[in-house]
């Protein structure tokens, strides 16, 4: 660089008003300089706009800087000026290159202590914060809290010191302060994934179907037992889902269609299906559940793929069997692989969501896995989790904003 160029940066602030970025950056015109860096923000209606600019050697900085102050006292906004070294600015520069990532807070009000303690590990780990955006509509004061959802992603660059261990800080503090926060790497997957793979049971429903079914077998303690234990990953999947399904012989087929037409649709669901289709995701359930229950999911949120277990029915009573093979973790990811193929798209672009042991697997190997509402163990394999609030989470920590989300 020429020893003899200037680098000013401006910083604007004031009420927000139609035209003033407008009437500032005619000024510059004028001068023809080269701007070099801008951002804008709006809090409030309370404007914050910073340009870093050089100045023309042609120029001298004198004139502008007199401009730009008189048409901020006209427009009624505080201007502040500040020269930037050459080696301030190649050492700016240089730092271009680093990576980024997205770090999503999640929860149904977002305090100070939050983003306090939060940014101290991010601080920890050496990384610097380029901006704070947040996704969630203003919360309005006279909802109940139940209802609230508050999403801020912060937008961070550098390289952590150790990654794993900034996730592990994120997990434990996300549990004692009652905030989900996801880490994602700002990269091109990160921004298309295409494929949203869905366990069933305690996901995408409220509710085990296999317990629903039990109860009303007269059958629902001892299904529960064997359940929550598979669950927790005591017992093996397969062995677990034939002991459940023996206790349901003699089950009428019509129980069946009672229990899908009051399943109980997990909070936030229904939005974000409705998002996903608007904006042309492809979807799927991959479930140790039924198949009964899957088609009537697909109908009713417009899911494109249903793979999961099917009950032997005959003369309108469950057999206390199953038909074809049993749909467990490992039989999950393979479908995931085989979805992924099948839509041409890389293992990166697929988000995979579950609350099981069992969802381990497709968890581990989409690009982007979350437990929802899931066990420890469960937390701790996947790279996100959510637990404050419903589905509709994800589409955030797509960088979806609300005025983007279908309602």
């Amino acid at each position: 660089m020429a020893s003899n160029r200037e680098i000013i940066l401006v910083n604007i602030s004031g009420d927000d008003k139609p035209g003033l970025t407008s009437s500032l950056t005619e000024i510059l015109s004028h001068y023809n300089v080269q701007i070099l860096d801008i951002g804008q923000a709006v809090i409030h209606d309370d404007l914050g706009l910073g340009i870093l600019f050089e100045v023309p050697q042609a120029y001298e900085s004198a004139p502008i800087l007199k401009d730009l102050l008189f048409k901020s006292y006209e427009i009624g906004v505080k201007i502040k000026f500040t020269p930037i070294s050459e080696s301030r600015y190649a050492e700016w520069v240089m730092h271009q290159g680093k990576e980024r990532f997205i770090i999503t807070l999640l929860a149904r009000k977002i305090t100070a202590e939050h983003l306090a303690k939060v940014t101290r590990v991010i601080s920890s780990q050496q990384l610097n914060i380029d901006t704070i955006t947040r996704l969630s509509g203003r919360i309005d004061l006279n909802n109940e809290p139940t209802q609230n959802k508050a999403v801020v992603e912060l937008s961070v660059r550098g390289n952590p010191i150790d990654a794993e261990i900034m996730k592990s800080d994120f997990m434990e503090l996300s549990s004692k302060i009652g905030v989900d926060i996801a880490f994602q790497e700002d990269n091109i997957f990160r921004r298309n994934r295409r494929l949203v793979c869905f366990d069933m049971d305690s996901t995408l429903i409220q509710t085990e179907v296999i317990d629903e079914l039990a109860e009303r077998a007269g059958v629902g303690a001892k299904v529960k037992k064997i359940t929550e234990a598979a669950m927790r990953g005591e017992i093996d999947f397969n062995e677990s889902f034939i002991q459940r399904v023996s206790l349901l012989k003699g089950l009428n087929e019509n129980v069946m269609k009672e229990v899908a037409e009051n399943l109980p649709i997990t909070e936030g669901a229904e939005r974000l299906m409705k998002t996903l289709n608007k904006y042309g995701y492809k979807t799927a359930i991959l479930s140790g559940g039924f198949n009964y229950f899957g088609n009537h999911l697909k109908a009713k949120l417009g899911v494109d793929y249903v793979f999961s277990n099917e009950l032997e029915i005959k003369k309108g009573k469950l057999t206390g069997k199953h038909v074809g093979e049993i749909v467990d973790g490992k039989k999950k990811a393979e479908l995931l692989k085989l979805l992924a193929f099948k839509e041409d798209i890389h293992l990166d672009q697929v988000i995979a969501v579950g609350d099981g042991s069992n969802d381990l697997p497709m968890l581990q190997l989409a690009g982007l896995g979350i437990a929802f509402h899931a066990k420890p163990k469960v937390k701790a394999g996947a790279d996100n989790s959510i637990s404050t609030i419903g589905l509709d989470a994800i589409l955030y920590m797509l960088g979806f904003r609300d005025r983007e989300i279908s309602i």
